[in-house]
């Protein structure tokens, strides 16, 4: 059986469990309290990281790199696009992560500054998807899984509006219209 080492709160988390449903991957899941993680956990991930993901003593971190390994153990169905630019153009939004990331964190923690650097992220996610349906090309796929988990907590736990950002907006609702984004917005809706 596999298991995924799991925090409710943490987005790199809802990654996974975001790509597990899409996949219809059956799985246990361990929850994990990220304000006392047990030591057992670094065994697993030397970071005391999670999201981990076990499989008959096999160990795997990293949301990016599981969501990867899911999307080629499980090929169907297919979290990338077959062309491969529409790929490559995906995975380098996902490279690119920290660039989002940073500012949400900044935004989070009411740093000078982070709101307007989160918002300059959310024009260029608007722009990139003024003309495209979805950040991984022409269907859902992990370039779109990388980004949700913040931008459905921004709106629910940070209070941040998306009508500044039409595209981005209209994407979000395409996105949780997905059982697997559902979920997860439900979850955070929790938090």
């Amino acid at each position: 059986m596999m298991n995924l080492y799991d925090a409710a709160r943490c987005p790199y988390c809802a990654r996974v469990r975001i790509v597990l449903a899409e996949k219809g991957v059956p799985h246990e899941t361990v929850e994990i309290d990220l304000r006392d993680r047990p030591a057992w956990l670094y065994e697993l991930n030397p970071a005391g990281k999670v999201p981990v993901l076990e499989e008959d003593g096999w160990v795997l971190p990293e949301s990016a790199v599981i969501g990867e390994y899911l999307n080629e153990r499980y090929p169907e169905p297919p979290l990338w696009p077959d062309d491969p630019g529409e790929r490559a153009a995906g995975r380098l939004l996902v490279f690119r992560f920290d660039d989002f990331s940073k500012p949400y964190y900044a935004l989070r923690r009411g740093e000078e500054g982070g709101r307007s650097r989160f918002e300059e992220e959310l024009a260029f996610l608007d722009r990139l998807l003024a003309g495209s349906r979805w950040l991984s090309g022409r269907g859902f796929g992990l370039a779109d899984i990388a980004f949700l988990p913040w931008l459905l907590r921004a709106r629910e736990l940070l209070g941040l509006e998306l009508e500044p950002w039409p595209s981005l907006a209209a994407w979000v609702d395409r996105a949780s219209e997905r059982p697997s984004v559902a979920a997860e917005q439900l979850l955070v809706g929790t938090l």
